[in-house]
């Protein structure tokens, strides 16, 4: 079924959010599929009953299928979708105009993602959720690439963010300002870790990633590698440091 928002996590005009069943620790309550303009942005995992919500929220019209980015969660229901609804199925790129959508690049999270905007609405898939921070792997220069896109995200003029996990966010650029400022924070944190005399990566998570709970401690040392690649990248690590634990 598909959810009345209502108090704080309302949602903007036209647009309608259908939670799918798939709680977790990475995924918050669940992956959020949004119906905007004729339009479903991320039509999240393959389950009957979450398409069943999506399909009851566009009345069974659906105009196009987007993705903000390939990750299963948000795109293992996207074939059961077009083939019910007859919609095609859009993975864009930065800088592309699909259906109601502006396309920007946002990779960091994943190379491939993006965020889609309609008329100050928007859609961040998981660039920005609307509670807790989103998980960044080493590879690509994925963290630095991640801050030049929350930077990039900050300088449009943005009213509401419908994120693809948690609550609707009503102060974009304060909930992108704090995400710029948990992830610069880490990084001031782990340079004084690592000149403190943290060379392992056990010390390094206690130092710096102290408050993470227990099972979401192997997703913070991923993390953690991410962000000792940036500082490795620009020549910010200690001489010496051996981090073959």
């Amino acid at each position: 079924m598909a959810e009345i928002s209502a108090g704080a996590d309302r949602a903007p005009p036209g647009v309608q959010r259908v939670r799918a069943p798939n709680p977790s620790p990475l995924t918050l309550d669940g992956t959020n599929t949004y119906v905007t303009r004729g339009w479903v942005v991320d039509p999240g995992p393959n389950d009957d009953r979450h398409r069943r919500g999506v399909l009851e929220a566009a009345r069974g019209r659906i105009e196009g299928i987007v993705l903000t980015h390939g990750h299963p969660d948000h795109t293992e229901g996207a074939p059961a979708l077009a083939a019910l609804s007859g919609a095609p199925v859009v993975t864009p790129g930065g800088g592309e105009v699909v259906g109601p959508f502006e396309v920007v690049a946002t990779p960091g999270h994943s190379p491939d993602s993006v965020c889609l905007v309609a008329a100050g609405v928007c859609f961040t898939g998981d660039t920005v959720l609307g509670a807790g921070s989103v998980f960044i792997a080493p590879g690509e220069g994925a963290l630095a690439a991640y801050i030049q896109s929350l930077r990039s995200l900050r300088r449009l003029d943005l009213e509401a963010l419908c994120p693809g996990h948690g609550p609707f966010v009503h102060d974009p650029r304060a909930r992108i300002d704090e995400q710029l400022e948990h992830r610069l924070d880490r990084e001031r944190r782990l340079v004084a870790a690592l000149h403190a005399g943290a060379g392992t990566h056990d010390e390094m998570l206690d130092a710096v990633w102290s408050e993470v709970p227990p099972e979401l401690r192997p997703a913070a040392r991923i993390t953690l590698e991410a962000h000792l690649e940036k500082l490795r990248a620009e020549g910010r690590l200690p001489d010496g440091l051996d981090l073959g634990d």
